[in-house]
């Protein structure tokens, strides 16, 4: 097996030479970073391979400093959530890499641009094979400042050096609850690295006070996993800290694309580094889930107000981020980790095709022609094309889909469905909400014969259900082998029975309502309703588009703080020099 430092180390050379050897190769320095990530890429693979027959792997690098000091425990720590980490940031980062080598042609500041990639991708592998919290802390501030540089790329462009700035002080922000959080594990337990972290965290039961008196007690636990998490929004651009995200999409273009190699995601790989931590305390995955589910739906309805394709592509993460935070609260840690991948691929290849789209139209400005699929579903659906076959079995399939869902789960893969495993049957209603939008899409397009429509839709809850259900397990077997440790995440997960409630009512309303609302459109009929319920739609629209006013009230935030800081220094800091 080759050693696993040279996975690091050779973006980390490539990010050195390429600045050195720019005077002589000019532009050709591309093919240097191009090439270290091939080879990280490589040997990548080969240690996933090596860790299903393997134990984790653990390096340390400087040992004399180690037993000098805890925090100075530099080295590798590779398991099977490492070794899927590095394969995703190195296949990520080549990709973008072979596309800036085009896309960023006769640019000023080549050079450094591709020293920057190769210098994130290396800051990226160090995160996730951190050896314990205070090292993953240190790669995780490195991410952010190197991400502000890559961000501000063009400095002659305001909005693009303004986003950048923005997306600086949120991180900060986030890591400075982070930053209690690691003092505060160390206080509590007296150690960082991993393993000692989460046996000393099982053993011990530790409550502190926040006020004087006993007035209010926390677990140890549940702190130190909510001021940790409080880092994760920042990076995962959870709600009230995404304002950060859709801004970005002034730089360039790759650097929209690298993001989802690890950085805007970071979050739920954090989580499933923590998950024996958070697997403690019931109330911190009950609020990630609640957090996530409001991000869900907040960064779903802003996308359809966007007229910018990169700002829809920017709160269309949000909302996926929203999902694998909801999915970390469920205890479905796994899940979250094929989430994080398939995402991270797939919206990684949408921003590299945004960038050549909107080069195209930049070379030919004429009113783009909407697809076919765009005129299909744009045209209102004639009565005389009404289908009742295609309605009734898009609608009984919606409705009994929790049904099949919960019996495969339980039967084939060995789901705990129990009253104390809440989250794992809401985990089950994912599969359920993706394949119920499938199939209404494939409703609308209802210009095909209908025994084609009814096959089509049939296959849609097939495929989605069970590719959940299937990838749900595999990435529990993968990642959490231990027995009974994914059923115990989920048992933790699980939600007051009257929030687990209200949570499926809604949903079933939402879709029913769906159904009804395609049924009287296509009969062409009109459902009443009030005058202010238009009204309020219009507010909503208004609402989502300006981002619930929040770059507002945070500029006069931090207007009044800055105001206040001004007046008490002219009142009791005058003295000083």
């Amino acid at each position: 097996m080759p050693h696993p430092i040279l996975i690091l180390l050779f973006p980390f050379l490539a990010a050195l030479l390429i600045p050195l050897l720019s005077s002589r190769w000019g532009e050709k320095v591309a093919i240097i970073g191009i090439f270290a990530q091939t080879v990280s890429l490589t040997l990548s693979t080969i240690i996933v391979y090596d860790l299903t027959q393997n134990p984790p792997i653990k390096i340390t690098l400087l040992p004399s400093l180690a037993t000098l000091n805890p925090f100075l425990g530099f080295g590798l720590y590779i398991d099977r959530l490492s070794a899927v980490m590095l394969v995703l940031v190195t296949g990520v980062s080549l990709i973008v890499h072979i596309y800036s080598k085009t896309y960023l042609q006769q640019e000023a500041g080549y050079a450094r641009f591709f020293s920057l990639l190769s210098l994130i991708t290396f800051a990226l592998l160090c995160l996730v094979t951190s050896p314990n919290l205070f090292i993953l802390f240190i790669f995780w501030q490195l991410i952010g400042w190197l991400l502000y540089l890559l961000l501000a790329f063009n400095t002659a462009h305001h909005e693009t050096y303004r986003a950048a700035f923005k997306t600086l002080i949120t991180f900060r922000l986030g890591d400075l609850f982070f930053l209690a959080g690691v003092f505060l594990a160390y206080h509590l337990y007296g150690t960082l690295d991993f393993p000692l972290l989460f046996e000393k965290a099982a053993t011990t039961d530790i409550t502190l006070s926040l006020f004087p008196g006993d007035l209010f007690k926390i677990k140890g636990v549940t702190a130190i996993s909510l001021l940790i998490f409080v880092g994760a929004m920042s990076k995962s651009a959870q709600f009230p800290l995404h304002l950060w995200l859709p801004d970005t999409m002034f730089g360039p273009t790759p650097v929209s694309a690298l993001m989802h190699a690890g950085i805007v995601n970071s979050g739920g790989f954090l989580l499933n580094r923590l998950a024996p931590l958070y697997g403690l305390s019931s109330v911190s995955l009950n609020l990630i889930f609640i957090l996530g589910a409001f991000t869900t739906f907040l960064g779903a309805s802003m996308m359809l107000t966007q007229n910018d394709v990169k700002k829809m592509l920017g709160y269309s993460t949000i909302a996926q981020m929203g999902y694998m935070i909801m999915e970390c609260g469920l205890g479905a840690f796994a899940l979250a980790i094929f989430h994080f991948i398939a995402h991270g691929l797939f919206k990684a290849s949408l921003f590299l095709s945004a960038g050549s789209v909107i080069h195209s139209t930049r070379a030919d400005p004429k009113s783009p022609k909407p697809s076919k699929t765009a005129q299909i579903l744009s045209e209102p659906i004639a009565t005389k094309d009404f289908s009742r076959l295609i309605w009734f079995t898009g609608f009984i399939i919606t409705l009994i889909l929790p049904l099949i869902t919960l019996l495969a789960a339980h039967d084939v893969f060995h789901i705990p469905l129990s009253n104390e495993a809440h989250g794992a049957v809401i985990f089950l209603f994912f599969g359920w909400v993706t394949s119920s939008q499938a199939i209404i899409s494939i409703y609308r397009m209802n210009a095909a014969a209908s025994w084609k429509v009814v096959g089509a839709m049939i296959s849609a809850l097939v495929l989605i259900t069970f590719t959940y259900l299937f990838a749900g397990e595999l990435f529990t077997i993968f990642l959490y082998p231990k027995p009974g440790e994914s059923a115990f995440y989920f048992e933790t997960a699980a939600l007051p029975t009257l929030l687990f409630d209200f949570f499926v009512i809604i949903t079933l309303i939402m879709m029913t309502s769906v159904w009804v609302f395609l049924y009287a459109n296509a009969r062409g009929q009109h459902i009443l309703m009030p005058s202010w319920v238009d009204r309020l739609k219009e507010k909503f629209y208004v609402l989502f588009m300006n981002r619930l006013y929040l770059d507002f009230f945070y500029q006069r935030l931090t207007r009044n703080v800055i105001q206040l800081a001004q007046k008490l220094d002219k009142k009791y800091l005058f003295w000083l020099p």
